[in-house]
Parts: C-alpha cells; sequence; structure tokens
C-alpha cells in the first residue's frame, strides 16, 4: 500500500505540476504591470533583456538583472513561491550540476579557498572557480526567469500572434499551437488511463505483470495519440483555423509599453557598454 500510494502521488503530483506550469492562464489574465503591457512590445523588451544577460560578463549586472526578474514578478501579482519554484527546477539545477566541475583546480586554476578529501582525493577549490560556476549558473537563471515570466504574463494565442507579427515562419508558430492544446489531453489520457488501472487492478502488480501492463498502455496511448492529434487539427480547420493565430482584442501600444520598450533599449545598452567599453 505505501509502495502504491508513493506511485500515486508521484504522478498525481507531476502531473499536477506540469498542469500548472503550461496552463497557467490565471496568472495571464490578472491586472497587473506585465500583464497589460502590449505583446509585441513585452516580447520585443524581454528578447533584448536576454540580449543583455547573455552578453554581459559582470557578475553584478546579471545579479541585478535577476533581482529585475523577481521585482517584475511581484510587480505583475506572481507569487513568488511559485515563480521561483518554476524557475529553480530542471534546467538551472541541471546547469549547477554541470558548472559544479568548473570549481576545482583541476579544471579552474586559481587561487585556492577550501580543500576536500573524496574518495582519497584531495580536491582543492578555486576563487576562479566558484566565480566562473556562479557566472554560468546566474546567467541561466536569469534567462529562464525572463522566459518564465513572459510566458506567465501573457495569454498564449496571444503570443502565438506576436510572434507572427515579428514574421516568425507560420510553421513553427501552428506546430507551437498545436502542441499547446494537445498536452492537456495528453495529460488527460495519462490521468484516466492510470485510473482505468487503479479501478480494475485495485492493488500493485507483480514486476513482471506489471511492466506487461506498462508495455501494452505505451502502446496504447501510442495508436491512440496518433489519431487524437489528427482529430485536433480537424477540429481546428472546422471551425475556421488557418494556421494563424487569432485574438479578439487587437493589439494597441500605449505610452507605458513604449517606456518599457526603451528601458530595455537602456538595459541592453548598458550591457554593451560595461562588457566592451568599460572591461
Amino acid at each position: 500500500m505505501k509502495r502504491n500510494n508513493f506511485i500515486e502521488r508521484s504522478l498525481v503530483g507531476t502531473l499536477v505540476f506540469l498542469k500548472e506550469s503550461v496552463f497557467s492562464d490565471d496568472y495571464a489574465a490578472r491586472r497587473a504591470f506585465l500583464q497589460g503591457l502590449d505583446p509585441r512590445c513585452k516580447l520585443a523588451a524581454i528578447l533584448m533583456l536576454l540580449l543583455a544577460v547573455m552578453f554581459s560578463r559582470n557578475i553584478y549586472f546579471l545579479a541585478g538583472m535577476y533581482a529585475l526578474c523577481l521585482l517584475l514578478a511581484v510587480s505583475s501579482s506572481i507569487r513568488l513561491g511559485f515563480f521561483l519554484k518554476r524557475t529553480w527546477v530542471f534546467i538551472p539545477l541541471f546547469s549547477l550540476f554541470i558548472a559544479v566541475p568548473a570549481i576545482f583546480e583541476v579544471f579552474t586554476p586559481g587561487q585556492a579557498v577550501a580543500r576536500l578529501q573524496l574518495f582519497g582525493l584531495s580536491l582543492t577549490i578555486t576563487r576562479q572557480g566558484l566565480a566562473s560556476a556562479g557566472f554560468f549558473f546566474i546567467r541561466v537563471l536569469t534567462s529562464v526567469s525572463l522566459c518564465v515570466l513572459l510566458v506567465l504574463t501573457t495569454r498564449h494565442y496571444a503570443l502565438l500572434k506576436a510572434l507572427r507579427f515579428f514574421k516568425i515562419p507560420q510553421v513553427f508558430v501552428m506546430t507551437a499551437g498545436m502542441c499547446y492544446r494537445y498536452i492537456y489531453l495528453f495529460i488527460e489520457i495519462i490521468e484516466n488511463t492510470y485510473l482505468a488501472i487503479k479501478s480494475r487492478v485495485g492493488t500493485v502488480p507483480s514486476t513482471k505483470k506489471g511492466q506487461m501492463v506498462v508495455a501494452w498502455n505505451i502502446g496504447g496511448l501510442w495508436q491512440r495519440s496518433y489519431t487524437l492529434h489528427n482529430q485536433v487539427y480537424s477540429a481546428m480547420v472546422s471551425r475556421g483555423y488557418t494556421g494563424e493565430p487569432r485574438d479578439m482584442n487587437e493589439f494597441s501600444a500605449a505610452g507605458i509599453d513604449f517606456l518599457w520598450l526603451g528601458t530595455a533599449f537602456l538595459i541592453l545598452g548598458l550591457s554593451l557598454w560595461q562588457t566592451y567599453y568599460l572591461n
């Protein structure tokens, strides 16, 4: 029973986390700072901020950019716990694991800070290695935070329409829109399949039977997915979908949009200046 409950909690928790991460239109519908900006100006500004993060070679500048991300999250009525949980998981933590070897003298020679004994090996941590690993991690973290802010504060169809305004190829935008709609149906299939197995079996089967059940459901899910994506596309076409995202509200930029766009441009200029001239 404990093993069964653990599997169920893990599966349900993963699906809930995925739903909250992808389908968070409640945040985009709130009346706050980023939500009230024109999607075109917001997309262009976030792109310039990403370029500023990419070109910067100053860790203090990157720390300031991350502080700006937190400030934008608060001003956009996004709970910090919700925001941090979605920006620190997966990519930033994975990048941290990649950057860990760089802190040792073997890979980054420099001034010794501490020495460790691991499995009979003497490893030296250098100040230059810590700076290099921290720089890499905070750059990835800030970039992910900016992307999450854009997705959380913009409805998906408005974001797709903004992408088309900047001449992003239609096939890319259409594929992204189809994937967004299909992921929700895919999650529902997984939940219903697990509920059906649990209601008919009731207990955890043996390892061999469990592997057979999983294999059967993978095959069945593949066939259902192949049929379902054709049905989803046909349903969208029958309702007038032509590959172009449509929104009942037309885009209209105001003074605050141009102010935010100009601020992002100044930050990008500051990043280029302190990287290529100041240094």
